[in-house]
């Protein structure tokens, strides 16, 4: 089991910059894949990113292709999110996820409690 804390949300203008991080607990870091998803109210919650265990492969939505990178340290059991040239349609709270099989494939078992991301206009 791991368990996930987010940090870094906040407030920004648009066309500014954040980067997300999320610390997991546990000695088994690198045997879990790990994603970013975001929800807004009303809406499903969407993947934004993944990274499989080693790192080596990252998957985008479209919407952020370009602009946001998913990144992961095994040392530090910290999984990153930069975000760049932000978008008020990025706002959202965002949330990281872990799995044992890629997030991508089916909805995940581990989510940290999330943070708001406010993109102002």
């Amino acid at each position: 089991q791991v368990q996930l804390v987010e940090s870094g949300g906040g407030l920004v203008q648009a066309g500014g910059s954040l980067r997300l991080s999320c610390a997991a607990s546990g000695r088994t870091f690198s045997s879990y894949a790990m994603g970013w998803f975001r929800q807004v109210p009303g809406r499903e919650r969407e993947i934004v990113a993944a990274i499989n265990r080693s790192g080596g492969s990252t998957y985008y939505a479209d919407s952020v292709k370009g602009r946001f990178t998913i990144s992961r340290d095994n040392a530090k059991n910290t999984v990153y999110l930069q975000m760049n040239s932000l978008k008020p349609e990025d706002t959202a709270v965002y949330y990281c996820a872990a799995d044992r099989v890629p997030v991508t494939a089916a909805k995940p078992n581990y989510w940290g409690q999330g943070t708001q991301v406010t993109v102002s206009s």
